[in-house]
């Protein structure tokens, strides 16, 4: 079938565009104001994209026009479609039908965390040897693709409340079809289609009320509003929680390790059924993980096999994703656009990359962050920060003067409290203020529902000589600089994506660093250590090792290989590596690329214990 996507890069459209296009559908889309990760991915799928709208993008006849919630009844392309007879469907009409219809749906839903769940699930049923498919409102970082095509039963799938399109008001998940589902939470949200949180609350009863009789109900014990809304359910309902939630499935916090990771007691009803050693930092992120493991039980996974998934599970683009390291700072990406969302995430990052300064950087983007309705509650959740710098409302224009949020008058008020805070209109001002109150052991968060204008790379770049993980567009240029620095690299088609690189000044530029961290479990090997000749001697190779290392220890590495050719004494004395004899590296080390082409007489083996 050839399917026309109107918004085809926006989080849900763009997803089943690459869906449509695995299912063996011709699919094209249009767009404007394109950034990635949505672009990054429908351009590695060749999924062609017309740039702005207009009626000749139809000129290619396709079968069904799905129209998103980006567009009104007078949109250029929905009038020409009209006019021409195409069929008009929604994204989550046309998932329903071609998806979801004969699958056991497994639905994430809630005001906070359906993405960061969804992908846990989904990550947690492929290494658990299932083949569910799915479709999340993000890019899973152990799957580089925010969906999936599987051959097995279940089908997850992140349920949005948000209305549909022009000609379907009902939110998104009623098309859903769910049969398990995990409601995380209740609040109120989407200020601009729902009057208050009791519509908020009326669409999600009308939604678990779908569950039928012989599906399973997860409910947020420690969400006062899933609770109330999961009594209209007519299906088994079973509750999960924090310490001090009378919830069926609870934990204890056992013990925090080294990299920011937790370990996590499970108990079911009381009893106790097992731990889970997770990278997630927050108290949020665990309830999150709680019901996951609730969720995947009633599916037939058990709590091992969980367990060791989760230890892999490696996050979610543009939720407490590490951007780059520069002068010791660390730079965060986050989407969270409201209270509840920044309050959690800034406490769950306290301390977790330095012992330094929390700075918070909040761009008012989304149609309820520019509302005035939380403008209280944003100076609560904001003043968890050290420090804190506003942008101006995007596109304020589109909201009633009445009703804007005024940021002034949060900055104001966060100043009362003893939080330094200023309203910075211009990025670049942004990013140079930002990276002059930094020190090393700080740690900049950067919310926004969008790109923010590009403030992280400004600021990493303000730093300077940032290390950055690597970004789909950093292929070729670590092939370039490998090919410079003359190492083969046979298997970086691979592998690319586990590198981290240090770019010279500008988000084109070439490398004069990178590093690539291989890891297997708790055991890990740094491949691909190199940098530029003409930067050697600056520390440089320094701050990739020590970079990687505190990347390894926050998957839970507690092994780190490495392989040099004479630089042992540099690695032992200042990176704390020692030699191993090669008969004593770690099976699974043995198997890698690098360990089969370190044939060298000279090449040592050497070994760091995290």
């Amino acid at each position: 079938m050839k399917v026309h996507l109107i918004g085809i890069c926006g989080t849900g459209m763009g997803s089943l565009a690459g869906l449509l296009k695995a299912a063996g559908h011709d699919v094209r889309g249009s767009d404007e104001h394109v950034y990635p990760p949505m672009s990054t991915q429908l351009a590695e799928q060749r999924i062609p994209i017309f740039d702005g709208y207009r009626a000749a993008n139809l000129d290619w006849s396709p079968e069904r026009v799905v129209v998103g919630n980006i567009c009104s009844k007078d949109h250029v392309e929905v009038i020409a479609a009209s006019e021409r007879q195409l069929p008009l469907t929604s994204f989550p009409a046309l998932l329903s039908e071609l998806f979801l219809a004969h699958k056991h749906a497994v639905v994430i839903a809630g005001t906070h965390g359906k993405t960061t769940t969804a992908s846990l699930a989904a990550h947690v049923m492929v290494d658990g040897g299932r083949d569910p498919s799915f479709l999340i409102g993000g890019v899973p970082l152990n799957f580089r693709q925010s969906w999936r095509l599987g051959h097995g039963n279940e089908f997850i799938i992140e349920g949005d409340e948000y209305d549909t399109a022009f000609f379907d008001k009902g939110s998104k998940f009623f098309h859903y079809h769910p049969r398990t589902v995990i409601l995380t939470s209740v609040e109120y949200d989407h200020a601009d289609i729902f009057p208050d949180e009791a519509a908020v609350k009326a669409v999600f009863r009308r939604f678990v009320a779908l569950i039928p009789p012989d599906g399973r109900l997860l409910v947020c014990a420690s969400s006062p509003g899933a609770l109330e809304v999961a009594e209209a359910a007519h299906c088994k309902v079973e509750t999960y929680g924090r310490p001090g939630t009378r919830a069926l499935w609870t934990f204890e916090v056992a013990a925090r390790l080294n990299g920011g990771r937790t370990t996590m007691a499970l108990a079911r009803d009381g009893t106790r059924v097992g731990s889970i050693d997770t990278n997630l930092p927050g108290i949020y992120n665990h309830e999150n993980l709680m019901g996951v493991v609730a969720a995947v039980a009633s599916l037939g996974v058990d709590i091992a096999t969980t367990a060791r998934a989760i230890r892999r599970f490696l996050g979610i683009r543009r939720r407490q994703e590490v951007r780059g390291v520069a002068a010791g700072v660390t730079v965060i990406d986050d989407f969270a656009h409201h209270p509840t969302a920044i309050r959690e995430t800034l406490l769950g990052l306290r301390g977790r990359f330095g012992p330094g300064k929390l700075i918070a950087a909040f761009e008012p983007r989304s149609a309820t962050s520019r509302r005035s309705i939380f403008q209280q509650d944003f100076a609560k959740a904001l003043a968890v920060a050290d420090e804190v710098v506003l942008a101006p409302l995007f596109s304020p224009e589109k909201v009633p003067p009445s009703e804007r949020l005024d940021v002034d008058r949060l900055a104001a008020d966060l100043r009362q409290e003893d939080v330094p805070a200023r309203v910075i209109a211009n990025v670049a001002d942004a990013a140079a203020h930002l990276a002059e109150r930094a020190a090393p052991g700080d740690t900049i968060v950067i919310m926004s529902s969008g790109d923010y204008g590009g403030l992280h790379g400004r600021v990493l770049d303000a730093l300077g000589d940032p290390v950055m993980p690597a970004r789909s567009n950093d292929k070729a240029r670590i092939g370039t600089f490998l090919d410079r620095v003359g190492i083969a690299h046979p298997v970086l088609d691979q592998f690319w994506s586990s590198y981290l690189v240090i770019p010279a000044l500008g988000p084109d530029a070439p490398l004069v660093g990178c590093v690539a961290l291989e890891v297997m479990d708790e055991v890990a090997l740094l491949r691909m250590l190199a940098v530029a000749p003409e930067r050697r001697g600056e520390g440089l190779g320094y701050l990739l090792v020590e970079t990687a290392t505190e990347q390894a220890r926050n998957q839970g590495v507690r092994s780190l290989y490495l392989v040099t050719d004479g630089a042992q004494g540099y690695f032992g004395q200042k990176l704390g590596f020692v030699v191993v004899d090669r008969k004593e590296v770690e099976p699974r080390i043995a198997t890698t690329a690098e360990y089969l082409l370190a044939r060298s007489k000279n090449a040592t083996w050497m070994r760091k214990e995290l």
